[in-house]
């Protein structure tokens, strides 16, 4: 498996987010050796949800005002409906994932996460997959979208649904692991 020891990862999630898309990155990254940081614009915990039944409580590692994207050398996008439909509306937490495209920093979005990205400007142009029910939206914002288990373009992963979670995980930790050793180098 690809190491990111010395990496730093950011994860963005807030209440309704889907608590697997969450759970599983962040599992696959630690095991990498990476950093991993939950960040939420509220500290303590959010409320994971399992579809549309509520999950666990999950542990905030760090409230959004408290931390800076400079800090962070990639952003994980879980999704669930109501999570990044809500990070949409927060202009800290769009300024936030907006840092990561323009720093051109390694993404990785998955389900509804790309909802935050077409906010911050970041799916112009891009070739990508989510939740089927995003499809029209990517594409209005200027992506070229496909219906995959993932699909990586440059520095942007994305997946679908839980489902993916195996080749989304897989995929993001490859990338995640490359674009460290480019910006090594």
């Amino acid at each position: 498996m690809a190491g990111l020891s010395g990496r730093k990862i950011a994860v963005l999630a807030t209440d309704g987010v889907e608590q697997v898309e969450l759970t599983e990155p962040v599992k696959a990254l630690k095991q990498a050796s990476a950093d991993v940081v939950v960040i939420a614009p509220q500290g303590g915990q959010i409320q994971g949800m399992n579809h549309h039944e509520k999950g666990d409580k999950l542990k905030v590692d760090q409230e959004l005002a408290a931390v800076s994207p400079d800090g962070f050398d990639a952003l994980v996008l879980p999704g669930g409906v109501a999570n990044p439909d809500a990070l949409r509306t927060i202009p800290q937490a769009v300024a936030f994932v907006r840092h990561f495209v323009q720093a051109r920093k390694p993404i990785a979005a998955i389900c509804h996460g790309p909802w935050t990205l077409i906010e911050a400007e970041g799916v112009r142009g891009r070739h990508m997959t989510s939740w089927p029910s995003l499809k029209t939206d990517l594409r209005n914002a200027g992506a070229d979208w496909e219906d995959k288990s993932v699909v990586v373009d440059g520095l942007l992963v994305t997946s679908r649904k839980p489902d993916d979670l195996p080749d989304f995980c897989r995929e993001m930790t490859r990338l995640f692991a490359a674009a460290s050793t480019q910006r090594a180098a």
